[in-house]
């Protein structure tokens, strides 16, 4: 609902690899369900409920992108930082964190123009 963006860089695009890095972004966070899209990076998902405990998993209908708009959205906001088909093999941990932080302090129209940090820290920042 805060739309803050957690999460990492996988070593591969595995199944076991993206458990990894999902396990140890979302560990010690407040979740209650994951929307990924359909690749095969997520088939180990039930792997991944059980190390999270209660969270849900929700897996829209092939080709219903308008089923999971947040999601979309998203890699529209990530694709401004890494364009589809350039190789981050070599982009370090900490740069990938900054794109993350810069976009959990832009505002977004549909959180009533607070940042996904105010919502997700119920914090109010003077940006202006």
């Amino acid at each position: 609902k805060s739309r803050y963006l957690l999460g990492g860089k996988a070593m591969s695009k595995t199944a076991a690899a993206v458990n990894k890095v999902m396990c140890e972004a979302l560990s010690g966070q407040p979740h209650l369900s994951v929307t990924p899209d359909r690749g095969k990076e997520f088939s180990k998902h039930a792997q991944l409920k059980k190390e999270l405990k209660r969270v849900t998993f929700y897996f829209p209908a092939p080709h219903h992108p308008w089923e999971r708009g947040t999601n979309e959205n998203t890699n529209g906001l990530l694709r401004e930082f890494f364009p589809k088909g350039k190789d981050i093999t070599d982009t370090p941990e900490d740069y990938i964190q900054r794109k993350y932080h810069e976009l959990n302090l832009r505002p977004r129209k549909c959180l009533g123009y607070k940042t996904p940090y105010e919502v997700y820290f119920s914090k109010v920042l003077h940006l202006a």
